[in-house]
């Protein structure tokens, strides 16, 4: 079992920045790629960024240039640097950890940008 912990989220204004941290404990030698995903109110859960063990970064389109996601493979942790935010960037952000048979998910935190 993997156990995430999100933080980080809050209020924001538009072109301002947040950072969210994501720190995993328990079968952590088993996991490979970790991300960061959110969920706006009556939408899907999307991707936002990945990054696998040797730090292969993946964005969605909408955040490319503007948040930036690291990994830090001796202390579990997978943070989410988060530049020029819009309102269209309010969401529950997820933390993801990826091992080889099952996917495990943080409690979400909540990320609010005001126009």
């Amino acid at each position: 079992q993997v156990q995430l912990v999100e933080s980080g989220g809050g209020l924001v204004q538009a072109g301002g920045s947040l950072r969210l941290s994501c720190a995993a404990s328990g079968s952590i030698s088993g996991i490979r790629a970790m991300g960061w995903y959110r969920q706006a109110p009556g939408n899907q859960r999307d991707v936002v960024a990945t990054i696998t063990r040797t730090g292969d970064t993946n964005y969605a389109d909408s955040v490319k240039g503007r948040f930036t996601i690291s990994r830090d493979n001796a202390k579990n942790t997978a943070d989410l640097q988060m530049n020029s935010l819009k309102p269209e960037d309010t969401a529950v952000y997820y933390c993801n950890a990826q091992t080889l048979f099952k996917n495990y998910w943080g409690q979400g935190t909540q990320v609010t940008v005001s126009s």
